[in-house]
């Protein structure tokens, strides 16, 4: 069959004009049947240059994303939205050209709410919202939603977000640290038993992982206050285990790290806590307006919950998140041994019992020589690796997404590099 040279053809023959990539040559894309992608071409291979490297759909040619956020999305996902892309279940459209209040969305959304409930048993005495602003408008909603202005509330910081939810919460209601690991550079979590509560506070905060300084709480404080409530900021551990929803009056998370593309936040809030926002709080941070309509009081971001609910039900295929713990769990254990067993060439500075299962920091003996690294690593396909411009040093983001054999190929990469540099 004849065809342009920049065209696609998708399912029933209908030609989309592409985006006219040089390595592309005379290639087309057969969707046979719905979850089924052949690809068929003329050249090599059908290869799409980014600014890191190249890489091939659907091939073992991508490279290894360590990105803290976005951060890498399951390839089976990706591969399951692109079939769908332009035609949603014969729909006749893309899931970004829909009606939010269509039938069609409507079925996306329910059962993304659906499948993430079952992931994480949530309780039916829960509310579960798809916003937008991510975690940071989270972090001035709770005390609009949840507080007067002369209200105490308290805050535990174990890293750089829980500080800029404590500073942001300032404007709103009367917030305490009760305990900061910033004089120990946020490498700890406090022991609970030493925390002194406020007895009135209306709510105690953490941040269940620290994405920049790689610190996880692995078990969660109990409010002493028989009114108050735990907050948790779940954004880079969200769904990458299993959680007692009930131990917490509010959960929050941007989608960005473990469960989508950026632009979704999640919140799963108890019910009994909607309602009592201030007359100051404005209509896009008033969870009582998202929960009275389902989500959907304006138009929220359709392609990014479709993208959720597509990683929620790949989450469920895995087992659920008990198996996906496991996984996790052993990427981790492979990293951190490589190392602790470098004899000081490479050091985590994490204390070990509350070392993260996603977000991975290190520095080498030798900081000059990070550059270094960072940048041969590039060269091997693993992008990405650079900490934060506030720690500096590395800093390896395995999501649940990481494949095990990224993992294991940067453990291979950092011994080889230690040989030639020690």
């Amino acid at each position: 069959m004849a065809a342009s040279t920049n065209s696609f053809l998708i399912g029933n023959q209908t030609q989309i004009p592409s985006l006219k990539p040089k390595s592309i040559s005379q290639s087309f894309i057969h969707l046979t049947k719905p979850n089924t992608i052949n690809l068929t071409t003329r050249t090599k291979s059908v290869s799409i240059r980014c600014a890191s490297a190249s890489t091939t759909v659907g091939s073992e040619q991508r490279v290894f994303n360590f990105a803290a956020g976005p951060a890498a999305l399951p390839e089976n996902v990706l591969l399951k939205a692109q079939s769908d892309l332009y035609n949603w279940r014969g729909s006749g459209m893309s899931v970004m050209e829909m009606s939010h209040r269509g039938k069609e969305f409507l079925s996306i959304i329910q059962k993304a709410e659906s499948d993430l409930r079952q992931l994480l048993e949530i309780p039916s005495e829960y509310s579960v919202l798809f916003l937008q602003g991510g975690a940071t408008t989270q972090f001035a909603a709770l005390p609009l939603n949840l507080c007067k202005s002369d209200d105490s509330v308290d805050y535990i910081v174990t890293g750089s977000w829980g500080d800029k939810a404590f500073k942001e919460a300032k404007k709103y209601c009367n917030p305490k640290v009760i305990w900061s690991g910033k004089s120990e550079k946020y490498t700890k979590v406090p022991s609970f038993d030493g925390l002194e509560q406020s007895s009135h506070a209306k709510y105690l905060h953490i941040c269940a992982n620290e994405t920049i300084h790689g610190v996880e709480f692995k078990d969660y404080p109990v409010v002493k206050n028989p009114d108050g409530i735990l907050i948790a900021d779940m954004s880079s551990n969200f769904c990458s285990k299993p959680v007692d929803v009930s131990k917490f009056g509010v959960i929050y998370a941007g989608a960005q790290k473990n469960v989508g593309p950026s632009g979704v936040t999640i919140v799963i809030i108890r019910k009994d806590l909607i309602g009592n926002g201030r007359d100051i709080t404005p209509v896009m941070l008033d969870y009582k307006i998202h929960d009275e309509n389902s989500s959907l009081y304006n138009t929220p971001p359709c392609f990014g919950i479709y993208m959720c609910g597509l990683v929620f039900d790949d989450l469920l295929e895995q087992g659920g998140l008990k198996e996906v713990e496991k996984k996790n769990q052993r990427k981790a254990e492979l990293l951190y041994n490589a190392i602790d067993e470098s004899k000081g060439f490479f050091r985590c500075p994490v204390e070990k019992s509350v070392r993260s299962l996603m977000n991975v920091p290190f520095t080498l003996e030798k900081s000059e020589l990070e550059a270094e690294f960072i940048k041969e690593a590039a060269k091997e396909k693993m992008v990405q690796l650079k900490g934060h411009r506030s720690v500096g040093g590395m800093r390896a983001s395995i999501y649940n997404a990481m494949p095990l054999a990224g993992v294991e190929k940067l453990v291979a990469f950092m011994k080889d590099f230690q040989a030639r540099h020690a």
